[in-house]
C-alpha cells in the first residue's frame, strides 16, 4: 500500500520505489514532520522527536514543560497558541481574534486525485496515484482544515494543498492561505532560487539559510520576471550530479510568497503559497477554499535529478494532453521583422520566403487589431484593423496554401483608454473609486475578477477561433497589476480580487483551451514575466524572455531547465545587432542556443544575404532531422555559466545524444577543457556523426571530450553521438 497508517507509532509513511515521507500524530492533536527523502522499506521512529525544556517555550499540557509547539516539528503551523514560526494559515474571527486550535481528528486514503474548483492542478492521467486527506479541526468556530497530499507511483513527487471550511455559524476571514509547509530537523542546507527581471529571467541563487527569515515573493498580480514561485533546499555538497535536493514549485500565477527560516534551535521551516499581502478571503457559513497546489520534488542525484522529475511531471501530468507528445513547429513570428509596420502584400511575401525556408508556423504578432498602429490604443478591440480591407482570411488561407500553420498575438487581459471598449465599459478596468487609472505602457488592466468580463473575452476569441483560420495563439500579459480593486464587490471583499483576477483568468482559458483544444497557445508576460505550472496547465509552451541574444538566453533557459523541459520553452534566432543588448552573435551559435528551446525564428527573412540563407537552410533541415531528440529527449545540464559566459548541456535518447558547449567570452591562457557527459548508456558503444569515432558510454560519461579552443566570442562547439547496435 502507498501509504500505510501505522497504529501502534501513530504515523503515516507515504511511500514508493523512490521516496519516503513520514507524518506523525502527537499527543494525538499535532500533525509532525518526521522524514522526507529516499525510499524506507518501513519506518518505526528511529529519529525520536527532540523534546526538552526550553526558556520562552509555553505549553500546552501544562506538566510536559518538555512540550512544546515552538521546537516541534510540524507539517502545518499553529495561531496564537505557541508556535512563533513562518505560518502557513490565519484566520481572523468574527470578533477579531486571531487565534485557532486546529487539532487533528480523522483521515481518509483513496486511489484517485481530484481536481480542485477553478484551480489548475497535475492530472494523474494514466499513472497511479494515492491521496492521504489529514483533517483537523478547531471545534471552538467549527472550522476545517484538510491537508491534501498526493503521491505519483514510481516518481519522486509528492503534491500538496490544503482546505479551509467553515462550519460554524458566523463568518471568518482567511488572512493566509499557504499551499504548504514542511520542518526539516537541520540547519545544514542552501537556499536554491530563481531570481531575475524583464529580459533578465531566472538567474540561479544559491546561499546557506541564514538565521532568521528568507523569502522570495511576487505582490505585483502575477508570479513574475522577479521570482519564480520555486524554492529548493539542497545539502552544501549538492551539484549537478550528485547529492540531495529538496524542491518546491506552486501551481499558481498569481501573487505568491515563498520563504524558510532558520529558527533559534537550529531548524528550517519551508513555506510556500498565496501571498498575504494584499489578500484575505470572507468565509461564509458552510464555505470552503482551496489552496493551490504546490509540488514536493526531492532528488538524491544532484539538481539534474531534481529537474528530470519535475520535466517528466509537467509533460506527462500538467501540459494540455493534446500536445504532451505532439511536436511543434518552426514558427516566424513577425515582430521584430515589422513591428507595427504592416501589410497583406508585405506579410504574404514573408511568408513565402519562410515557407521556402521550411517553417512551418506563420505568427503574425501585434498592430492587426482595431486602430493599433502604435502601443497605446485599441487594446480590448479584438475586430481587424482597416490595414486589411478583407480581413485576415486571404492572409491566413495563403499561408495554409503554403502548408503552413496560421497564429495570431493576442493581449486579452489589457484594455486601453483609446479603445471603443473603454469607452462603453470604462468600469471593466480594475479600479478603486476616486483613485487615477494608473497606466503602464499606456493600458490598463480589465478587471477579471467580473463574470461579464470573463464572458466578454470567452466569447470575443471563440469568435475568432471558430473560423478554424487560427492554428496558434500568442497570449501576451504586458504589464503588472495596479488599483486592485473591482466595482462589483463589496468593501468587505476587496482584498478578494488579486486572487479572484486569477480564477477568472483560470475560467477563460479552461472554456477555450476545452473548447479548441487543437489551437496550440503559447504563454506570454513581456516573456516569462508569467512563467509558471499554473499557466503551463493550460499552454503548453512560453515565450521564455523578450531577451533573444544569444548569450543572454543559454543563461536564460539554464536557469529556466532547473523546471521546465526544453519543449516548454520558446527560443528565437533574432538578428544581429540583437534588438536588446545590441550584440553581434555568430547566426550558427544563436541557432543552437535556440534549437535548445522551442525553436522559432524572428527576423526579416526578406533581409537576409546568401550565405545566411544557406545557414538557415541548414538549421532547419538538422532541426527537423533531430526534433525528437530536441524536444522529447532528456535535457541535463553539463556546465553552469562561469565567468566567462561558458556552459554546456546536453540531449539524450534511446538512440543518439547532442551535446552543445558555448564557450560565451574568449580568453587567454586557454586551459584544457574536458566536457565529461555523464548520462550515457555506460554499456554501449557511440559513434561521432562526423569523425566515425567510436567510444563507449563510459569513457564519454567519464573521460570525457576535448572543448577545442577558438579565438572567436560566442563560438558552440556541437557534439553529435548515434548508439551502435
Amino acid at each position: 500500500m502507498p501509504i500505510h497508517f501505522n497504529e501502534k507509532n501513530q504515523t503515516f509513511h507515504l511511500s514508493n520505489n523512490q521516496i519516503s515521507y513520514v507524518l506523525g500524530i502527537e499527543k494525538g492533536r499535532y500533525i509532525t514532520h518526521r522524514y522526507w527523502g529516499k525510499a524506507l522499506p518501513s519506518y518505526e521512529g528511529s529519529n525520536q522527536l527532540q523534546l526538552v525544556d526550553r526558556g520562552f517555550a509555553t505549553n500546552p499540557f501544562p506538566e510536559e514543560r518538555i512540550f512544546s509547539l515552538n521546537a516541534l516539528s510540524l507539517e502545518t503551523s499553529t495561531q496564537g497558541i505557541g508556535d512563533h514560526r513562518i505560518a502557513n494559515y490565519q484566520i481572523r474571527s468574527a470578533q477579531g481574534h486571531d487565534i485557532t486550535d486546529f487539532q487533528y481528528t480523522s483521515y481518509t486514503i483513496h486511489e484517485e486525485k481530484e481536481a480542485i474548483p477553478g484551480l489548475p492542478t497535475t492530472k494523474a492521467n494514466q499513472a497511479k496515484v494515492t491521496t492521504l486527506e489529514l483533517i483537523l479541526t478547531d471545534s471552538y468556530q467549527q472550522l476545517e482544515m484538510r491537508l491534501i497530499y498526493t503521491l505519483f507511483e514510481n516518481q519522486s513527487i509528492l503534491t500538496r494543498r490544503t482546505v479551509f471550511a467553515n462550519y460554524g455559524t458566523q463568518t471568518v476571514f482567511l488572512e493566509n492561505a499557504g499551499s504548504v509547509m514542511v520542518d526539516f530537523a537541520t540547519d545544514e542546507l542552501d537556499l536554491i532560487t530563481l531570481h531575475g527581471s524583464h529580459t533578465n529571467e531566472a538567474n540561479l541563487s544559491r546561499e546557506r539559510i541564514r538565521p532568521g527569515i528568507q523569502r522570495i515573493e511576487s505582490t505585483r498580480g502575477t508570479s513574475s520576471p522577479q521570482h519564480q514561485p520555486f524554492l529548493a533546499l539542497a545539502d552544501p555538497w549538492t551539484s549537478e550530479f550528485t547529492g540531495e535536493v529538496f524542491g518546491f514549485h506552486l501551481v499558481y500565477s498569481g501573487n505568491f510568497i515563498g520563504q524558510v527560516e532558520r529558527e533559534q534551535y537550529g531548524s528550517i521551516r519551508a513555506q510556500l503559497g498565496i501571498h498575504p499581502d494584499h489578500f484575505e478571503w470572507v468565509l461564509q457559513p458552510n464555505e470552503r477554499f482551496d489552496t493551490p497546489e504546490a509540488i514536493l520534488n526531492y532528488s538524491d542525484q544532484g539538481f539534474n535529478g531534481l529537474s528530470q522529475n519535475f520535466h517528466y511531471l509537467y509533460l506527462n501530468h500538467l501540459t494540455p494532453t493534446s500536445f504532451a507528445k505532439k511536436k511543434r513547429p518552426i514558427l516566424l513570428n513577425t515582430w521584430e521583422a515589422n513591428y507595427f509596420d504592416l501589410s497583406e502584400e508585405a506579410l504574404i511575401a514573408q511568408a513565402k520566403d519562410a515557407a521556402k525556408a521550411g517553417i512551418e508556423l506563420f505568427v503574425l504578432d501585434d498592430g492587426w487589431f482595431g486602430e493599433r498602429h502604435a502601443d497605446d490604443s485599441s487594446l480590448g478591440d479584438w475586430f481587424v484593423s482597416s490595414t486589411f480591407p478583407k480581413g485576415l482570411q486571404p492572409l491566413a488561407q495563403e499561408v495554409h496554401r503554403l502548408d503552413m500553420q496560421f497564429g495570431l498575438w493576442f493581449e486579452p487581459e489589457m484594455i486601453s483608454k483609446n479603445s471603443q471598449l473603454f469607452a462603453a465599459h470604462p468600469e471593466w478596468a480594475l479600479q478603486v473609486p476616486e483613485y487615477p487609472l494608473t497606466e503602464g505602457r499606456q493600458q490598463l488592466v480589465l478587471d477579471l475578477s467580473r463574470e461579464e468580463v470573463q464572458n466578454y473575452l470567452i466569447e470575443t476569441f471563440s469568435a475568432h477561433l471558430q473560423t478554424g483560420d487560427i492554428d496558434y495563439i500568442k497570449w501576451d500579459m504586458n504589464r503588472h497589476l495596479t488599483e486592485v480593486g473591482s466595482l462589483a464587490f463589496p468593501a468587505a471583499q476587496q482584498k478578494e480580487i488579486g486572487h479572484r483576477y486569477v480564477l477568472g483568468l483560470y475560467r477563460i482559458l479552461e472554456a477555450l483551451t476545452t473548447t479548441f483544444p487543437e489551437v496550440l497557445f503559447e504563454n506570454c508576460s513581456s516573456g516569462g514575466g508569467r512563467f509558471d505550472p499554473g499557466m503551463m496547465y493550460y499552454m503548453p509552451q512560453t515565450w521564455t524572455s523578450d531577451n533573444s541574444d544569444a548569450l543572454c538566453r543559454s543563461m536564460i533557459q539554464y536557469g529556466y531547465s532547473y523546471l521546465y523541459p526544453p519543449i516548454m520553452m520558446g527560443a528565437h534566432v533574432s538578428t544581429t545587432p540583437n534588438h536588446q543588448v545590441g550584440r553581434h552573435t555568430p547566426l550558427e551559435t544563436r541557432g543552437l542556443i535556440a534549437m535548445s528551446g522551442n525553436f522559432g525564428y524572428e527576423l526579416d527573412l526578406q533581409k537576409l544575404q546568401p550565405e545566411e540563407w544557406l545557414t538557415i537552410n541548414e538549421q532547419i533541415h538538422f532541426y527537423k532531422e533531430h526534433r525528437a531528440l530536441f524536444q522529447f529527449g532528456h535535457f541535463y545540464r553539463l556546465q553552469a555559466p562561469n565567468s566567462f559566459f561558458a556552459s554546456a548541456w546536453l540531449f539524450v535518447n534511446e538512440n543518439e545524444a547532442i551535446a552543445i558547449s558555448f564557450n560565451g567570452l574568449s580568453r587567454p591562457a586557454f586551459p584544457a577543457i574536458y566536457l565529461k557527459l555523464h548520462y550515457l548508456d555506460p554499456q554501449a558503444l557511440y559513434e561521432d556523426v562526423v569523425t566515425k569515432q567510436r567510444y563507449s558510454g563510459a569513457e564519454l560519461n567519464q573521460a570525457g571530450v576535448l572543448i577545442p579552443r577558438v579565438k572567436q566570442d560566442f563560438h558552440t562547439h556541437v557534439f553529435h553521438w548515434k548508439k551502435c547496435n
